[in-house]
């Protein structure tokens, strides 16, 4: 059985915690915290409170994530995606959220607006070098592998 590492979480403002939806479900739903809904027009971003800061372990992050069922039945999705929450913030959680939909989309307080995963990170360093290993890709952009 896999390590269950425990996270402090605090609720604010009357907000809920995030929640798994089900058994197998990776990701905790993040609920909107608002005091009024919140419409968002066709091409319009908004900054949505989720109601609760998080104390993550060193070496862990949490990775906010759009939710599936709001992209494509109503084209909201995060234009920082996946946002990180580091180990060491301590305030509101925020989701950033654009609607690239065709009608306005209204966001209520208790709304499921994006997932968290909480995930470990590993321990690195940047070194300045010279020269880099070759390898078959190279310098090979974006499309440089083909399509299939």
């Amino acid at each position: 059985m896999d390590e269950i590492i425990e996270i402090n979480l605090k609720i604010i403002h009357d907000g809920k915690p995030p929640k798994k939806m089900s058994s197998g479900a990776v990701g905790y739903d993040i609920f909107a915290r608002l005091d009024n809904h919140r419409v968002l027009k066709p091409g319009e971003r908004a900054a949505i409170p989720a109601g609760f800061a998080i104390e993550l372990p060193e070496s862990f992050e949490a990775q906010i994530r759009p939710r599936s069922g709001l992209a494509i039945n109503h084209g909201i999705t995060m234009l920082n995606s996946p946002g990180t929450i580091d180990s060491d913030y301590r305030g509101e959680v925020k989701v950033i959220i654009i609607n690239l939909g065709q009608k306005p989309v209204t966001i209520q307080n208790g709304d499921r607006i994006a997932q968290m995963i909480v995930t470990r990170t590993t321990n690195t360093k940047i070194r300045i070098v010279e020269n880099l290993f070759d390898t078959q890709r190279g310098k090979g952009g974006f499309g440089s592998t083909g399509y299939k």
